[in-house]
Order: C-alpha cells, then structure tokens, then sequence
C-alpha cells in the first residue's frame, strides 16, 4: 500500500526553523516562525499563567476525559472574554462555544460544521491569507476562492476593492475575516470598514467566519475584538474561532475554542451537538491541560490582572519595535519607504521585498523570513535591529557583505 505514497517538500515555515537552528553564525535573526519572543530572544511563559498552572498541578486528583465538548468552564470564560461579559448575543443565549486543538482545530471544526449544513458552500479567504487557512478549510471537502485584500504599493487595505468582490457573492457564502493582526500582511480593517462590511454582509446575507488568533496583541483587548463583537450583535448567524497561543503563550497545549453564533438559542443548541458529533469523529476529547490554565487565569481577579498587565507588555513591545525599524530602515534604505510597518498590528508586517532578496537576506547575512516576505516583527530587539537594517539595505542596494 504505502509504495505508491510519494515524498512531499517539508512545509516552508518548519524548513526554515531547521535551516536557522543549524545555523552557527551568531549574527542570525529569526524573523519566520509566529512566536511571540522577548527582548531576550525568548518566547516566555506570562507569570499569571505559570502561577494558574502550578495551582491545577496541585489541586488535580485526575487525568480522565473532559468529553468531547472539553472544558466548560473554558469555553464560557473564552466566550466572555472574545465577546464582552455583556454581550447581546451572550446575554440571549444565542452563543455556544466547544473547546478545540488550538486555533486550527476550531477552524477545520467550523469548516466541518459549514460542509455538513452546506456542502457546496465556498470559503472565501483574503488575498493574502494566512497559509494554513487552506489546508485546514479545504480538507473539510469546501472550496475556497479568494477576495482582494492587501495593497502592496502603500502596506493597507484595498478596501473598495473588497467590498466589490463581496457585494458579488451570492448569499450564505462564507467569508473568512481576520479579526486583528492580519496574518500575514499586518494590515488591518478600521473600525469604519467593519461597520461597511457589516452592512453588505447583512444586505448579502453572508455568513462571516472570523479568525481571532492575536486578541491583545494589536490595539489591545477590547479593540481586537471590535470587528466580532459588532458582527455577533447585530448578524442572524457567525462562527469565530479562537486561540490562546500567542495572547497566553501556550502554543504547544494546543488550546482553542469554536464558537457559533445562531438566531435563536434553540438553534445554538442544535448547533451546539452537531459540533460536539463532529468533535467526537475528529479528536474524540480536547486536551484539557492548557484550557484548565486559562479558566484558572480567567476566572482569579488578581492573575486576570497580572495576565492582562503581561499581555499590555507584549502588545507595547511590539508596537515599540515597529516604530523603530521603521526609523532604522528609513536610515539604511532612505529609497525604500517602510513607514506602513509602523501603522500595521500584530507580529507580522509583508515585508514587500522579492523571493531573490529573501533568500538573499539569508543566504549572506543569516536573517530569516519566509520566501513571502512576511516578517515577524518580535524576532527584532535591540541588539539586532540595526544589524538586520543594514543587511536588509545591503541586499536592496545589491551589496553582499555582511
């Protein structure tokens, strides 16, 4: 049987951690793999979360299965927190939220979800989108077509340019949305365009699946999650999928949540156990370990608050070191203007220059991005920033050296 499988290339984003670990030159700068990192090169664990992680060690009597909605608790506090404690949608049960493998485990559930409601249903996913975005959705069996999203020329949104693609579909097509921290552009919606896009949604009566993977790391909490909380107020039907990797730094416990928002809550909860039958088929029961740790976050007054002063940390972090690329690179490359990384969110920004000059940013000074261009603004600090200028000038004026 396995004679026939052929080898496939490895996926790009692991290649290039492997090439940078094996690399000895002490210069190099990791700018590929989404991870938050320090001004220490660290990606760490918040304070809050290991002080919540030591308190379930010590009070856990049992490893048994959560089932396969996973942790309750979990799934309310995550609703809350993505929502608002007083949202609409929350306050008239319109909301179900079931625990997921991460981010990516809620998209592919939720692509599931759309494939048996609708099997023809089409995805349609920003151009530029983040690169699992389509092996998760599409493995469901959906297809997915793509709209207009991101100007290259000025590092924004071609808005008009997507609300024309849209205003085209037919209706109960899907339209995938990143709620903050576009990956992989950086370039974000204003809160005008989300009211835009809110009324041709409801004029097409389209369904938004929106992906909230960096709630914090952007403007901040409440501002992240502008866009979704709008769209779950005021629209019949929405599906979100949640992560807490990068805003609680658990990347390896896998810990995420779906949520779906229906017209009534009668049909949330028909909703709700056609999810749970789905789950159970795909993973059975959700790890617990990582949603324990941020229902113990969530719901203690004093870690809530310690995470939420970590997380401002970060998200300032990020924001600072954008301003300052921005003013290393104005000196290094004066005929280039970067300054759109400045106005971007998140941890990423398309760096704008050619596949060529990526690889020759690594091949001759040890600076790692993905083939795209895009760039993980975190992998910068201090003690590289000037040296990762002058090398992004070196190979934009044609130089090789070091």
């Amino acid at each position: 049987m396995f004679e026939r499988l052929e080898l496939i290339s490895a996926d790009a984003i692991l290649s290039l951690m492997a090439a940078f670990r094996a690399d000895p030159d002490p210069r190099k700068v990791d700018l590929g793999v989404g991870v938050y990192r320090d001004e220490r090169g660290e990606t760490p664990i918040p304070a809050a979360v290991r002080t919540a992680e030591s308190a379930l060690l010590a009070r856990q009597t049992t490893k048994t299965y959560v089932g396969p909605a996973g942790n309750l608790g979990f799934n309310a506090e995550v609703a809350r927190l993505v929502l608002g404690a007083e949202h609409e949608a929350l306050v008239t049960e319109r909301v179900r939220a079931i625990q997921c493998p991460g981010g990516c485990g809620a998209l592919r559930l939720g692509a599931e979800l759309i494939h048996y409601a609708s099997p023809d249903s089409v995805v349609h996913v920003s151009d530029p989108t983040w690169v699992n975005h389509v092996p998760l959705l599409s493995g469901s069996g959906l297809r997915l077509e793509r709209y207009p999203y991101y100007d290259a020329a000025t590092g924004g949104v071609r808005f008009a340019e997507m609300a024309a693609a849209l205003e085209r579909l037919p209706p109960r097509a899907v339209v995938l949305l990143h709620a903050s921290c576009h990956n992989p552009t950086g370039a974000d919606l204003s809160q005008g365009e989300w009211r835009e896009l809110l009324s041709l949604v409801k004029r097409r009566q389209l369904l938004p699946f929106i992906d909230m993977a960096y709630q914090g790391l952007g403007e901040g909490l409440e501002a992240d999650a502008f866009g979704l909380r709008l769209f779950t107020a005021e629209l019949p039907e929405v599906l979100f999928a949640v992560s807490c990797s990068k805003n609680f730094g658990l990347y390896r416990e896998r810990t995420g949540a779906l949520g779906v928002v229906c017209d009534t809550a009668a049909q949330a909860d028909a909703a709700m156990s056609q999810l749970v039958r789905l789950a159970r088929g795909l993973w059975s029961m959700p790890p617990d370990h990582g949603a324990a740790i941020v229902h113990g976050v969530l719901t203690d007054a004093a870690l809530r608050a310690q995470w939420l002063e970590e997380l401002d940390t970060m998200r300032k972090r990020v924001q600072g070191l954008r301003r300052e690329v921005v003013r290393a690179l104005a000196e290094h490359c004066p005929r280039r203007d970067f300054s759109f990384i400045a106005r971007h969110h998140g941890m990423f920004s398309l760096f704008g220059i050619s596949t060529a000059q990526v690889r020759e940013l690594r091949a001759q000074h040890h600076v790692y991005m993905v083939d795209d261009s895009r760039m993980n603004v975190a992998g910068l600090r201090r003690e590289n920033l000037e040296y990762f200028a002058r090398s992004v000038g070196a190979v934009l004026a044609g130089g090789a050296g070091g």
